[in-house]
This record gives C-alpha cells, sequence and structure tokens, in this order.
C-alpha cells in the first residue's frame, strides 16, 4: 500500500560550481523539482565531495559554507548558503545507525551540497546535515547504507545525493555546451536504461566493468551516491528525471527522482 506521506528521493547531477551562480535550463529544474514536492522537514545531503574513512555526518548547530574549490570568480566564494543543522535528527541517525560517527566542527556544506539547494530552497530556511563517503568500502556498501536511511523518508526528511553519473575532468572542456563525447553518451544511456528497468544490481556491480564506464567515473566518489538513493528506493516509487543533459563534453547532469 503506497504512503502518501513518504517524501521524495533525489540524485541531482551538480556539475561545475559556477552551476551555483548560473540562470540556466538546468537551475530552472532545480526550481521546479523543489516546487513540485512538499516541503522537507530537513535535508539529508550525500555529497561526492567529503570522502573519509568511516561515515560520518555534520553534527554543528550551523553547518559552515565550504568553498572547496580553486581558479573561480571571487563571486562564487561570496557565496554563503546558511542553513541551520539539525542535532536531534543526527542523534536519531547514528541511534538507527551506530556506524555513524558524528563531525562537530571539521566539515559543514561543501558545493556539492549548498550550490544546489542554493536554487532548490534559496532562502536555506530548512534544516541540512551532510553524511559523508566512506572511500575505504566498495559499491554494495554504498547501496546497503542507502536502505538503512530509508527510514528517514517517512520522517519527512528529503535524502538528496549530489554527483555525477559521467565525471571525467580529463576530458572536460570549458564550453558548457560542448558536444559531449560518445562515451559519456553510452553510459548515461546505460545508467537511465538500468534505473528505469530497476536493474539495481547492474548499477551497483557493473558501472566500471565496460570502457564507458571506466572514462565516466575514472574514480568512483561521484557515481557513489547514486547507490545511496538506489537502496531507499520504495517498491511503489515511480522513477522521473528532473533534468537530463551533458555539460562541458563529459559531465552528466542527469538527475533522478524516485516518488
Amino acid at each position: 500500500m503506497k504512503n502518501p506521506d513518504i517524501m521524495p528521493i533525489l540524485f541531482i547531477g551538480h556539475g561545475n560550481p559556477l552551476n551555483a551562480l548560473a540562470d540556466n535550463d538546468y537551475t530552472k529544474a532545480l526550481k521546479n523539482l523543489a516546487n513540485s514536492i512538499k516541503t522537507p522537514t530537513a535535508i539529508l545531503m550525500i555529497s561526492a565531495h567529503w570522502t573519509t574513512k568511516k561515515t560520518m555526518v555534520t553534527a554543528m548547530p550551523t553547518p559552515k559554507t565550504i568553498h572547496d574549490f580553486y581558479g573561480f570568480p571571487k563571486s562564487l566564494f561570496d557565496v554563503e548558503y546558511k542553513a541551520p543543522g539539525d542535532p536531534k535528527l543526527v542523534q536519531d541517525l547514528i541511534n538507527a545507525i551506530p556506524s555513524i560517527e558524528a563531525d562537530v566542527n571539521e566539515w559543514g556544506l561543501d558545493h556539492g551540497a549548498w550550490s544546489i539547494l542554493k536554487h532548490m530552497y534559496p532562502k536555506a530556511d530548512i534544516p541540512v546535515i551532510q553524511l559523508s563517503l566512506d572511500m575505504t568500502k566498495q559499491a554494495l556498501f554504498h547501496f546497503e547504507m542507502g536502505k538503512k536511511l530509508k527510514f528517514l523518508r517517512e520522517q519527512g526528511v528529503l535524502i538528496i545525493g549530489s554527483g555525477n553519473i559521467v565525471h571525467n575532468l580529463r576530458a572536460i572542456e570549458w564550453d558548457e555546451s560542448a558536444p559531449a563525447v560518445d562515451w559519456a553518451l553510452e553510459f548515461d544511456q546505460w545508467v537511465k536504461e538500468k534505473a528505469l528497468a530497476r536493474d539495481f544490481n547492474s548499477l551497483v556491480k557493473d558501472f566500471d566493468k565496460s570502457e564507458s564506464g571506466k572514462l565516466s567515473n575514472p574514480t568512483a566518489e561521484h557515481y557513489y551516491p547514486l547507490l545511496y538513493i538506489l537502496g531507499a528506493v520504495d517498491e511503489n516509487d515511480h522513477l522521473s528525471f528532473p533534468y537530463e543533459g551533458i555539460q562541458n563534453a563529459s559531465i552528466s547532469m542527469r538527475s533522478f527522482m524516485w516518488s
């Protein structure tokens, strides 16, 4: 039986940090997406840009805005996203999954989080906590962790994975509209087809087996956030794609919503 109160889950391709300042089809899609779903009680972000040797969660009352990049204009470094944290939600999460450890002062919200949230929830009035990626673990661990997070959906928490299913900076073109390379298109389509078929086993175990998969993910941290979202999918969920497209030749901006 469907639960009408269960929150959707999202994977958002965040791409170039300059998307935080942009006004384009992608950012308009993010705004429309936020307007199409009910307002969450809190947000759990799983960003490609917080990699650790264990699973951690931001537990500070007010997470700092982290500008984890270089070589971009000052206007990007001036962005602050001053959303409150949610210490009670953090404690509930640790009680449910004791292997998660609280971070009270090291991290905050990196650009994988705030560059998206700035467009979706510009008032920064919804509590946000961020979960790290334990990069000592393989893909199946991240999928199984998503299953453990699923209970949050019934508490009004919006779970967002932030990364890119194709992320190869060596092949990047700085023209945002540069034609996509063939292998990026191939792998982007493969992921779409497997997701629509609910073939999560292939998405977990085979994403780096093909040549296009290896080129699309020379390292796995931008792909892993998708696995958390796959793990939290409910059998009654419907899949849609709030945004599809490839920027800068080798960055897939494909975004997913299960609701």
